[in-house]
């Protein structure tokens, strides 16, 4: 506690990809700035990543072949979301994913590893060079520019309330160590996180979702939304959860989509497929949860683990069954072998014959390639698309309409609008980074208006 200071050009709440993305953003422009964690241990839910981050006209694509286009991007976005996002959030996300995948280049995080998630019609789901989970290498690369920068990160300290200097915001009331300090500030970024660990949250806003297991860290429990709504603060979509098809139910990790991107297949307690497992998210969650026994298992074979190398931890944490080929496979998970061959032979055909019989047309990579394995998942909370409202600025929008909290950023999962009623996998990296960097230029920028 007396290594902290009394005041700080800019105090950024959370330490996740947003976080740590909004303060060296901030500290490259040249302002004072300190990260406040709540919990533990850093980055948060980006720690729990999998997938990619998604951009479009990346350099990456370009070497690789991909044509793709800003507006296929923002159209499959707006569909994958039912037309609800908040198109100006959309446009701006949209026009500076590129620039935000060049810019973790510069910070030496590489994304230079292509793969396609549920929703997405081109690869420009970017992954870490040999194709692991970006969460742990997003948070790894970015501490290493915090620590560089030579930023403070506290953690354990528990912000527990924004403070206000006529209408204007001006610190922080911090916990540490059981002492409440106050830390004045010229702006405060508020990125800590969503929701989905807040059970009393997600149930006021969705019934339905009682008891479900969360897919979110026991640090995201919505307290930055709170305390901007102390402020006047206004929300958006708060009803908008979002339900993960694929989670291992024993600590509520998720399985990656990268995993299905890169040709595994559902299969119901009878070995059969069931829904296409690269549509949106919430439908292929509904489509479990109208199994009998409401759960799934994700099939694949080698060259899927070898494609994906997530699946590494996956098998670490004893989430995978293996067998020498289907049919013994089958046996461990007590499905009918008979069924689950006939499937994947089906499958496979469809591949060659270019006729899936759901209709899936991306990720689809034959299942030849013994050994096979097996994952049980279900679906769970996995990302609440509602929070604070902000502007293209990544201001705090009030409530009542009347403009915006000065001095009170936002960015990643804390803002709501610009997913509308359903993510698309890959989008909510990108989201933490592409408005990571706004919240920290807008941040600096009125800093430096009112020098």
């Amino acid at each position: 506690m007396a290594d902290i200071k009394d005041a700080y050009d800019v105090i950024v709440i959370g330490s996740g990809g947003a976080g740590m993305t909004a303060a060296i953003t901030a500290h490259d422009l040249g302002l004072e700035t300190i990260i406040f964690e709540k919990t533990d241990k850093i980055g948060g839910n980006t720690n729990k990543a999998s997938s990619g981050m998604n951009a479009s006209e990346t350099s990456y694509q370009k070497a690789a072949g991909v044509d793709d286009k800003k507006e296929d991007f923002f159209e499959e976005t707006l569909k994958g979301g039912h037309g609800t996002n908040h198109q100006d959030l959309l446009h701006y996300f949209v026009d500076h994913s590129d620039q935000a995948i060049d810019w973790l280049a510069d910070l030496e995080i590489v994304l230079d590893n292509l793969t396609i998630t549920g929703g997405m019609s081109k690869p420009r789901t970017h992954r870490p060079h040999d194709g692991s989970a970006v969460g742990g290498y997003l948070v790894k690369g970015l501490k290493a520019n915090v620590d560089k920068r030579e930023i403070s990160v506290i953690t354990q300290a528990d912000v527990q309330e924004i403070l206000l200097d006529q209408g204007q915001v001006g610190g922080v009331k911090v916990e540490i160590d059981d002492q409440v300090r106050e830390i004045k500030s010229q702006a405060v970024i508020i990125a800590s996180g969503g929701f989905g660990a807040n059970a009393k949250l997600v149930e006021a806003a969705r019934p339905e979702l009682a008891g479900y297991v969360t897919t979110s860290g026991p640090g995201i429990t919505g307290d930055g939304i709170l305390m901007a709504q102390d402020l006047g603060a206004g929300t958006v979509d708060m009803d908008q959860i979002q339900v993960h098809p694929t989670v291992h139910q024993e600590e509520g990790i998720l399985i990656g989509e990268a995993v299905r991107g890169e040709g595994a297949i559902l299969v119901d307690g009878q070995g059969q497929r069931f829904t296409n497992e690269l549509g949106t998210r919430d439908v292929v969650s509904q489509a479990i949860t109208d199994l009998p026994d409401h759960k799934a298992r994700l099939i694949f074979d080698q060259g899927v683990r070898d494609r994906a190398k997530a699946i590494e931890f996956y098998a670490a944490k004893g989430y995978v069954t293996e067998g020498d080929d289907l049919t013994e496979l089958a046996e461990k998970i007590a499905l009918p072998a008979e069924k689950l061959v006939q499937t994947v032979a089906d499958y496979n055909q469809g591949i060659a014959e270019e006729k899936d019989e759901f209709g899936r047309t991306t990720g689809l990579h034959a299942l030849d390639q013994a050994p096979y394995y097996a994952i049980e998942i279900a679906p769970g909370v996995h990302y609440t698309m509602g929070g604070l409202s902000i502007d293209q600025d990544g201001r705090v929008l009030k409530t009542d309409g009347s403009g915006y909290i000065p001095g009170l950023y936002a960015c990643g999962e804390v803002v709501g609008g610009l997913h509308g009623s359903n993510r698309i996998g890959g989008n909510s990296i990108a989201e933490i980074i592409v408005f990571g960097r706004l919240a920290g230029q807008r941040a600096a920028e009125a800093v430096k208006d009112k020098a």
